[in-house]
């Protein structure tokens, strides 16, 4: 990876989450088979914060699908919405990684997204867990 720093969790067999990407981490992270990006930061939440438009276009570049699917604090609809949809392109081989500042609201989005499918909430929470994420408090 380009980022020696960069750390990449699993949720699930094919949802990983992180912190920032930037477009110039995205040729490796599709080298290293991740095929979507799910980008739940809004644009100027920080200060040198690499764009959506940044991210997209160094992801279509690299042959990616990649959703904008912005959240401040928790989730709202439109976000889980996004991710749901992001979910659902994967197909049986894809492989997403799911990012924001720290992957805590990514982390949140996914377990928000598997529960409107039907998924049981103790199960993502201790998905989440073992990722380093604390959902206890996030209404499933």
């Amino acid at each position: 990876m380009t980022s020696p720093t960069a750390v990449f969790r699993p949720l699930s067999s094919q949802v990983w989450v992180t912190g920032q990407v930037t477009p110039g981490q995205v040729s490796d992270l599709r080298r290293a088979g991740f095929t979507c990006l799910v980008n739940h930061r809004p644009d100027d939440e920080e200060p040198g914060q690499p764009t959506a438009a940044e991210i997209a276009r160094a992801a279509a570049e690299a042959g990616m699908t990649v959703v904008h699917a912005p959240a401040r604090g928790l989730p709202d609809p439109a976000a889980v919405a996004a991710t749901r949809e992001a979910l659902g392109i994967l197909g049986e081989d894809g492989k997403a990684l799911f990012f924001c500042r720290s992957g805590m609201r990514s982390a949140a989005a996914w377990a928000m997204a598997e529960r409107e499918a039907g998924a049981d909430p103790e199960d993502l929470r201790a998905a989440a867990a073992a990722a380093g994420y604390d959902l206890s408090r996030l209404p499933l």
